[in-house]
């Protein structure tokens, strides 16, 4: 892998990336963190490494024909940057739910876009059978020696860059490529550097291989932060990975939101959730290890980010910052309760509260508390209940933070029988009435919520009312509709503020 990366040509489209002191992030960790620049490639992401180097050591013959790729991000981004560049035509095959503005950017740059399926799966599969059909190369996103070795690039811009022998490097892990790629050239050329690999905690599909000896494929995977998004890891990368990364790190959904904004703050650039999933990982990791003054690397990978989620990712940042708890707190429903439940808060800020009026004693609200420190949530927590105020943390819980907290005041005791699903939704036109189409006549829906954070697909919570004796055929719904699903009906949240 280093003669390769070594002979890569990789800088007839790509630049060498700076890296970047973070001043505020360094003084909040109390070690010097750098972040290396990989959203500041023409396409603002480092796929372009990887893309061209595959591509510009085609033969005149594959070059002749063509190449394809099946993506929906910026591995699509890179292929058609290469391919105007190189002059190679290039067909690149996404899901339907792909947004317009991801597939106008590759059709700009003269790439053919065939649009196929929902899924990432859908388009691979397609894309796949074009191959065969048209005799085009495939540029694999990830698991193909030439783009990890262009993603090894990165590594000897670092040795040049960071001229230390301890450092630590934070690298963002999908199918392995990037890593696979960083972690061969620093291990050969520098082994004092330490090499930790960041996943989201719900697509962890490295992680899982890695503790079960081989690769593993997930059944579903987290949509947030789908740079990322991969049920199973590549077969170089996977060898490569083992052999060469001394640690792992899981980060949270929040927590990278919250390390979003603190890039942000330090460099005024907005990065990608995949793009922010290292800094989000040194975080954790350098807390969760104790380390103190020392040098830490975040790759930040990327920067293509639909305006649309930074609602979300705003929404979510304190927490993830652990500077705000959000709770279901049970208060007597009479006048005056309010009052002194703000009494009892004291000083901390209220930052949301939701409530709506129901005929029984006691009324649930539905509460945001801002903290000066992650310890104060047990503290706040026990305070109201050492004062008779039932209270629940749903500061975890994920259902609660993208819909309940919208929902309040919602309840419908006669909604008997109802099955409470979160769905993902493919976002196309056409997916709710497939969804509808495909229940039973008798099925009533009692309740329906959809968030959607920009991204391919949309969140869904239902609630349908289904007779006991229904609940087979409504179970072989569920398996043919062909939309992820969760049973959500126990959730503790729906249970307080929807019943």
């Amino acid at each position: 892998m280093l003669r390769l990366a070594l002979t890569s040509q990789v800088y007839g489209a790509a630049v060498e990336t700076p890296v970047s002191e973070a001043p505020r992030l360094s003084a909040r960790v109390g070690n010097r963190v750098l972040l290396k620049r990989e959203d500041q490639q023409p396409i603002f992401s480092f796929k372009l490494r990887g893309a061209y180097n595959k591509m510009s050591q085609l033969t005149a013959e594959e070059r002749a024909k063509g190449v394809i790729c099946a993506s929906a991000g910026n591995h699509a981004q890179g292929v058609a940057f290469a391919s105007q560049a190189l002059g190679i035509p290039a067909v690149i095959v996404m899901p339907a739910t792909t947004p317009d503005i991801k597939v106008q950017a590759c059709r700009a740059r003269g790439a053919e876009v065939l649009l196929h399926g929902d899924s990432f799966s859908d388009a691979e599969t397609r894309a796949y059978e074009v191959q065969q059909e048209r005799g085009l190369t495939f540029v694999h996103p990830y698991d193909d020696p030439l783009v990890i070795a262009g993603q090894g690039t990165i590594a000897l811009e670092l040795l040049r860059q960071v001229e230390q022998d301890d450092y630590v490097v934070f690298v963002p892990v999908g199918g392995g490529g990037l890593i696979a790629g960083v972690a061969s050239i620093l291990r050969s050329l520098k082994p004092g550097v330490k090499i930790v690999g960041v996943e989201p905690d719900d697509s962890d599909a490295m992680q899982q291989s890695l503790q079960a000896g081989e690769r593993v494929r997930l059944d579903t995977v987290g949509i947030f932060v789908d740079g990322v998004a991969v049920k199973q890891v590549g077969a170089y990368t996977f060898d490569l990975a083992r052999r060469y990364v001394d640690d792992w790190v899981r980060v949270s959904t929040d927590e990278v939101c919250a390390a979003i904004k603190d890039v942000f703050d330090d460099t005024r650039a907005v990065l990608e959730p995949a793009g922010a999933l290292s800094v989000a990982g040194l975080k954790k990791y350098a807390a969760e290890h104790g380390l103190q003054e020392q040098t830490l690397v975040a790759l930040t990978c990327g920067a293509n980010i639909n305006f649309d989620r930074l609602r979300h990712v705003s929404e979510r940042t304190e927490i993830g910052e652990k500077r705000e708890a959000i709770l279901a707190v049970t208060i007597p429903e009479r006048p005056g309760a309010f009052l002194q439940f703000i009494d009892l808060i004291g000083s901390r800020a209220i930052t949301e509260f939701n409530y709506r009026y129901a005929p029984r004693d006691d009324a649930r609200i539905f509460v945001g508390v801002q903290l000066g420190q992650a310890s104060e949530r047990q503290e706040l927590l026990g305070l109201l209940q050492a004062h008779g105020y039932p209270a629940l943390d749903l500061t975890d819980d994920e259902l609660a933070k993208v819909h309940v907290r919208h929902m309040v005041g919602g309840r419908a005791p006669e909604a008997v029988n109802e099955q409470v699903y979160a769905f993902t939704f493919p976002e196309r036109p056409g997916a709710l009435r497939d969804f509808l189409l495909n229940l039973q006549t008798g099925w009533n829906i009692s309740l329906f919520h959809y968030r959607n954070h920009g991204s391919a697909h949309g969140r869904v919570l239902a609630g349908i009312q289904v007779s006991e004796d229904d609940l087979p055929k409504f179970a072989e719904f569920l398996s043919h509709l062909g939309y992820p699903a969760e049973e959500v009906t126990g959730n503790p949240a729906y249970r307080l503020f929807l019943t």
